[in-house]
């Protein structure tokens, strides 16, 4: 039996998102939910770039090699949450990333939130995610 799919909307009673995400996620019935921790951006040899930006990319892609190990995909991803201690000046990777992980589907929801530090000062970003996919 195939579930429905997951809805993204963006509801006429509020503004337009100010940017490439979805105001709500609707997870129908028969969803298995994940949450997955806040992945940092090291690589899996341990190394950790020193960019920002090169962090924010690593940690997406932390996250979709953990949602693969469980069947999922960027598309059941049904909230990101981003914090970061240090602004990036370079968009350009991060976007390219966000757009290759939903290419062809409506993005989730997001939260970006600017923190004075993580757990440790060469950790620049964590990104938690919270994603279902059909059981």
């Amino acid at each position: 039996m195939r579930s429905a799919p997951i809805r993204k909307l963006n509801p006429e009673t509020v503004a337009p998102p100010i940017g490439d995400y979805s105001h709500v996620a609707v997870v129908p019935a028969g969803m298995r939910m994940l949450f997955v921790a806040g992945q940092i951006g090291n690589r899996p040899d341990g190394s950790l770039p020193a960019r920002v930006e090169e962090q924010c990319v690593q940690a997406l892609e932390n996250v979709r090699l953990i949602l693969a190990s469980q069947g999922a995909k960027p598309e059941h991803i049904v909230k990101l949450m981003f914090y970061v201690s240090a602004k990036p000046t370079d968009w350009a990777p991060i976007g390219e990333k966000r757009a290759a992980l939903f290419r062809g589907v409506q993005p989730p929801p997001v939260t970006w939130v600017y923190v004075s530090e993580l757990f440790r000062p060469e950790y620049l970003v964590e990104v938690e995610t919270v994603a279902t996919v059909p059981q």
